[in-house]
């Protein structure tokens, strides 16, 4: 019964909304590409333009598209885990961009929960207990190089 008791309350007390963390961060995205490990698994045959960035000619517009990723926060700043998650939705994002025939994701907004938050110069991410998540929400493009 004791250790019944025990599982009840520790159940009780990790579902308590008390213990939920949803901090909100705007962080630089040029801080994600400076990245080493952007340096190695972003090619650079994609560019990424934040909605309001100056981009180059538009030559061509395809689909549009939504990657949503997940890294776990455990023993990591939200900083961190932020830049970890929007580096995982950039290679997403051009991995899907380069099977599409472009060679440009453009008008990235943030689009966490389906929310958008637009910056030139930041995307949005949620830092939680134990998961931070970015998504980013933007369309495949043929630029002018």
């Amino acid at each position: 019964m004791k250790k019944t008791l025990h599982l009840s309350l520790l159940a009780l007390t990790l579902s308590s909304p008390a213990l939920a963390r949803d901090t909100v961060l705007h962080l630089p995205l040029a801080d994600v590409l400076e990245m080493p490990e952007a340096k190695e698994k972003l090619d650079g045959s994609v560019k990424f333009y934040l909605a309001g960035q100056k981009k180059p000619k538009v030559l061509d517009t395809l689909k549009s598209d939504v990657s949503n990723k997940k890294t776990n926060s455990v023993g990591k700043t939200d900083e961190f885990g932020c830049k970890w998650a929007a580096l995982s939705a950039l290679i997403a994002l051009q991995d899907s961009a380069k099977k599409s025939g472009a060679n440009a994701v453009i008008d990235i907004v943030s689009y966490y929960k389906k929310s958008e938050y637009k910056s030139a110069t930041e995307y949005e991410c949620h830092a939680g207990t134990f998961v931070v998540g970015v998504a980013l929400k933007g369309t495949y493009a043929k630029v002018a190089r």
